[in-house]
């Protein structure tokens, strides 16, 4: 019986882990207009690069930790971007394709 548990919750975790791998849900185009209009860029990069603020993209943000941050971050409460609005940001955050891998930056290698 034991056995057939593990087995049952390795199974979810895979699952999981693999549908979290797939595009969230949420609209591209009105996401990167949000990103811009509400201020992300500013701290986080036009394209979640990073800059004051930590890299974004490409992955999901903590939607919890976007409504109450630790340190600056100001909080984005509901009022200021509702929850779809957040899922759209996070799809276009998802839409960003990560940077080519340092090793294969030749110049960067000499």
């Amino acid at each position: 019986m034991k056995n057939m548990i593990l087995a049952a919750s390795i199974a979810l975790l895979l699952l999981a882990k693999g549908a979290h791998a797939q595009q969230p849900p949420g609209d591209v185009a009105k996401g990167k207009a949000l990103y811009m209009k509400n201020g992300c860029y500013e701290c986080h990069g036009t394209v979640g690069q990073g800059g004051t603020g930590p890299r974004l993209a490409p992955r999901t943000a903590s939607l919890a930790y976007v409504r109450k941050p630790a340190g600056q971050m100001p909080p984005y409460t509901p009022k200021v971007m509702p929850d779809a609005e957040l899922l759209d940001v996070q799809a276009y955050l998802m839409s960003i394709p990560a940077p080519p891998a340092v090793k294969s930056l030749g110049i960067l290698n000499q």
